[in-house]
């Protein structure tokens, strides 16, 4: 399985940006969202689909310091059964459904996009530093 993508100094970086500007950080979270919404948009499509549920329920849900993606919602809360699998033990869901460990749709569309997530990241948290009124070298 592939590393996460690691920026050192960005927890130090949240905390600067925070004594030069307090709105400055939603930046960050905006920048995090911006890189999860090209591995939402690579795994809905991929999800099945009879009432569009399972795939509404993958949203990014970054936080200042961590892009993040979740799958699976109170409307659709088998949706991480469908990704990764198991027993399904909840009336109305099939016995059992073939274990993944790298599941079947959020994890792989990560791996897919891995280098665009990186690039989009890259770029939103420059113009960050830029709009906070830095330079980048």
């Amino acid at each position: 399985m592939t590393e996460p993508i690691r920026i050192e100094g960005l927890n130090e970086f949240n905390r600067a940006l925070k004594k030069l500007d307090a709105d400055a950080p939603k930046g960050l979270r905006l920048a995090h969202n911006e890189a999860a919404q090209i591995v939402v948009d690579a795994a809905r499509p991929m999800m099945p689909s009879r009432t569009g549920r399972a795939r509404a329920a993958v949203k990014a849900r970054s936080t200042r310091t961590a892009t993040r993606v979740s799958a699976g919602s109170a409307r659709a809360p088998y949706v991480p059964w469908l990704d990764y699998g198991g027993e399904g033990r909840v009336k109305g869901r099939p016995a059992h459904r073939e274990f993944r460990k790298g599941g079947r749709y959020v994890y792989p569309a990560f791996h897919a996009k891995r280098d665009d997530v990186q690039g989009a990241l890259a770029g939103a948290l420059l113009k960050v530093v830029s709009d906070a009124g830095l330079e980048v070298d």
